[in-house]
């Protein structure tokens, strides 16, 4: 009799996968400026806190954010471009680099009327000549 322990075979249900993180096609990224805040609760509920940061790039389903500070983050917050005028963008934490740089994935995908809206109010050179629909 062998005791070893039975072999794991590669079996579909072995994965949990979910159709936002897994199988969602990765949206290109674009490179902006735009100033924004995170906001974050600290002590469970206790104390809602919000930090300035900066988006340097952007694409519908994700960012990469430049925090000033190093600070604790958790995995999930909001970010919020008030110069664009959208409130409060579910976040979930990817990644954070050393150089504070974090990358992060919306909860929802940024619209098109959206992303226009947070490119024209971009201070980087390629998003000089976009212009704001007020029609749409």
């Amino acid at each position: 009799m062998s005791s070893a322990a039975p072999m794991m075979h590669r079996h579909f249900l072995n994965k949990e996968e979910s159709f936002m993180y897994d199988r969602e096609v990765n949206f290109p990224m674009e490179d902006t400026r735009n100033e924004a805040r995170i906001e974050f609760t600290e002590k469970a509920v206790q104390n809602l806190s919000s930090r300035r940061c900066e988006i340097i790039k952007l694409s519908k389903s994700s960012a990469v954010i430049s925090i000033l500070t190093q600070f604790q983050l958790p995995q999930n917050f909001y970010l919020d471009i008030p110069s664009a005028r959208i409130p409060l963008i579910g976040c979930l934490l990817k990644r954070v680099h050393a150089n504070n740089i974090i990358e992060a994935r919306f909860l929802r995908l940024l619209s098109d009327r959206d992303l226009n809206r947070i490119f024209v109010y971009s201070t980087h050179p390629s998003h000089r000549n976009r212009t704001l629909d007020i029609y749409r």
